[in-house]
């Protein structure tokens, strides 16, 4: 899932159609947290960006497990795939999980841009 989207199902799930909270607590569905997120909301906060609850190096990997989210690390094959990728979006954290999403998994955002890429897209 799209970092918006993760702080959201944390913080504000309000802000998501009820389908999309409703698929991302569904347990048939393998719903994963990226460590592409994870250091994007940590330098988003140190940049005074964001508020959350606590610092994110203590707060956010207990909120995810407590969500029932798994953690999704940042593999190598998954930073390679970033040579190959078209330029429809420059967000560098927002092709990273476009990069990860493109291993089979459904990518759940906000951002229109992405469906441009090859990849299954959830709007939010």
């Amino acid at each position: 899932m799209d970092t918006h989207v993760l702080l959201w199902a944390l913080g504000d799930p309000d802000r998501l159609r009820p389908e999309v909270a409703a698929a991302l607590v569904d347990p048939r569905n393998e719903v994963m947290a990226s460590a592409v997120s994870a250091m994007e909301i940590a330098i988003k906060q140190s940049l005074g960006k964001i508020e959350l609850p606590g610092p994110a190096e203590t707060w956010l990997e207990p909120a995810v497990r407590e969500a029932g989210f798994d953690l999704r690390p940042l593999e190598f094959a998954d930073a390679l795939r970033l040579r190959a990728l078209p330029w429809h979006h420059r967000d560098p954290f927002d092709r990273l999980l476009v990069a990860q999403a493109m291993d089979g998994l459904t990518l759940c955002t906000q951002d229109e841009q992405l469906a441009a890429y090859d990849c299954a897209v959830l709007g939010i």
